[in-house]
């Protein structure tokens, strides 16, 4: 696992031990970024379900100003912190252990929107749906702003989640899907 193109190009990143965390693989990762970039002048982002922060740590690479990381899990918050250390994003990062209907709250509580939000939760536990609905309420997306879900192809996404609309979708092997979401 590595960062794969802009200022930290080639930077490896470690991935969180043992199996609950299933890192997003180069070739995905890839694949989104020429989806919704590939770069990007500023922003803020939001990785709600972190694991390794491979995801954030791509978007700070290729050019968003800021990122906040949020994860449950202590393993992937170690590994997150890791990773932001080597790739010197210590200043440009926010991460927080907590669940993520908490994390919303306490996000549009501080009056943040982002121009980007991933939310790659684990496959069994997805609730993405529901996580749309509460981004949307709590208005934590801005108005150009994007919402990359990454699930299973058991998951079906409706076209329509509150006023976020998907834009695309693609399929990768026989297990994941992308799936793109903008404000109406």
């Amino acid at each position: 696992m590595r960062v794969i193109a802009g200022e930290c190009k080639g930077r490896p990143l470690k991935a969180v031990p043992g199996t609950n965390t299933r890192p997003t693989t180069d070739k995905i990762k890839e694949s989104i970024f020429n989806m919704i970039g590939p770069f990007f002048e500023g922003g803020t982002g939001l990785d709600l379900y972190g694991g390794s922060g491979g995801l954030g740590l791509e978007a700070l690479s290729r050019g968003m100003d800021h990122f906040i990381f949020i994860d449950k899990d202590q393993k992937a918050i170690h590994t997150i912190k890791e990773n932001v250390k080597q790739c010197n994003y210590e200043e440009k990062t926010e991460v927080f252990r907590n669940d993520a209907k908490r994390a919303l709250k306490a996000l549009h509580k501080r009056e943040i929107q982002f121009d980007m939000i991933f939310l790659d939760p684990p496959y069994a536990k997805q609730m993405l749906i529901k996580d749309m609905e509460d981004i949307d309420n709590l208005e934590l997306l801005a108005n150009e702003g994007s919402i990359v879900a990454e699930h299973g192809t058991d998951v079906s996404l409706p076209e329509q989640i509150g006023n976020f609309h998907r834009i695309r979708q693609e399929t990768y092997g026989k297990t994941t899907i992308i799936s793109i979401f903008r404000r109406d």
